[in-house]
């Protein structure tokens, strides 16, 4: 089993707001585990988390968001929640819910996140069943996980899917079984080659044709159109590249997730809000995704740690401003009545769903890139 350091690292220059953002993390996820407690929050609406069902894809980031809490204050309550929002998903892998190909985001923030902290043979258990779902969606004619459940997109794969690939590395890693690895190593290398553009941004969904494997067209989904640039994607192509390349050290991944890192830096205004498109016209009101931002300020915080020593301050600074300017603007720290951490997330606009809200993942990220800039760079993916 892998060891999650608790400890502080000792980081003389680290700036004193990091620590004081860190207190300002805890009080909120403390404060929203009373009022939300063993539920699966997704969006917040009027200061107030609303639930989605059990086989919601975000179902994962709320006990992740205890656990990196419990990691350092081992408050008992905290512990118990996030436990049993995890035993409540477990419906979802026996049952008859329509399982989807974001296993990896439930399960890696939960199950593995309780197992790599305590060790629970029955967390191992369920992570393990996850990874085996998600290779069982594997396509080895195209060499991609498939998107979704529609029979109309059986032949989808989204860029999203990057992020659910640790859980298959975890699973080698656990198992000693090298499939789960392989799965993962070439879902990867069809998303370096199909999905990321030379300029650094990426493709939100590319269509294969699933009998060979053939590779169709590119589709919008939930970027502006299939040449554009989600900027969340852009995050979960970074993140996502640098997590392939912790587990397997591929050079190719380092360099991917460097271009995903560029392009974001080279687009995202100075006050680190990103619009949900890079390349979509600006209108009144526009949509924008402060998610984007801490997702791709944990990847390049992670990809500091892959790259030679004269390059890493550069990602780290990146990362750190990122988060200073969130911070500085997004936060709700000055809101009693909101429970969610960082406002102005957007969750789909094409469809106009959830359109400049906060939202439990961009939460996550957020908390999870202040704890890498306190020194704590041991994540549950």
């Amino acid at each position: 089993m892998s060891n999650v350091n608790a400890s502080i690292e000792t980081d003389a220059s680290r700036a004193p707001w990091v620590d004081e953002v860190w207190d300002k993390i805890i009080g909120k996820v403390e404060r929203m585990s009373q009022s939300t407690g063993d539920d699966f929050p997704y969006i917040s609406y009027n200061g107030k988390y609303k639930s989605e069902e059990a086989d919601w894809w975000t179902n994962g980031f709320w006990p992740g968001l205890m656990w990196l809490v419990y990691r350092e204050n081992k408050v008992e309550e905290l512990k118990d929640t996030a436990a049993q929002i995890e035993a409540l998903m477990d419906p979802v892998l026996t049952d008859f819910y329509p399982l989807h190909h974001d296993v990896g985001f439930m399960w890696s923030l939960s199950s593995v996140a309780q197992y790599k902290l305590l060790g629970g043979e029955i967390s191992k258990r369920r992570a393990m069943t996850a990874a085996s779902h998600l290779v069982g969606r594997y396509n080895a004619r195209g060499q991609f996980i498939r998107a979704w459940n529609q029979p109309e997109r059986v032949g989808w794969a989204i860029i999203d899917c990057m992020m659910n690939l640790p859980l298959l590395y975890w699973a080698s890693e656990e198992s000693g079984d090298p499939r789960f690895k392989h799965v993962a190593a070439l879902h990867a290398d069809t998303t370096l080659r199909e999905f990321l553009r030379p300029d650094g941004s990426s493709h939100h969904i590319v269509c294969f044709d699933p009998e060979t494997g053939e590779r169709q067209e590119a589709l919008g989904g939930q970027g502006y159109s299939p040449d554009s640039a989600w900027s969340r994607g852009t995050a979960w192509a970074l993140y996502g590249m640098a997590l392939s390349a912790r587990y397997t050290g591929d050079q190719r991944y380092i360099d991917a997730a460097k271009r995903a890192a560029h392009f974001f830096l080279a687009n995202v205004p100075e006050d680190g809000l990103p619009p949900w498109d890079f390349r979509a016209p600006w209108e009144e009101g526009m949509a924008m995704d402060s998610s984007a931002s801490a997702c791709a300020a944990s990847g390049m915080l992670e990809l500091s740690l892959l790259v030679p020593k004269s390059e890493s301050e550069l990602y780290r600074s990146a990362a750190e401003k990122l988060i200073f300017k969130l911070n500085e603007k997004y936060t709700a720290w000055d809101d009693p009545n909101e429970e969610a951490i960082l406002r102005m997330g957007t969750a789909n606009r094409p469809k106009q769903a959830h359109v400049n809200n906060p939202m439990i993942y961009g939460d996550y990220f957020f908390a999870e890139a202040v704890c890498k800039l306190r020194g704590v760079h041991d994540t549950f993916w």
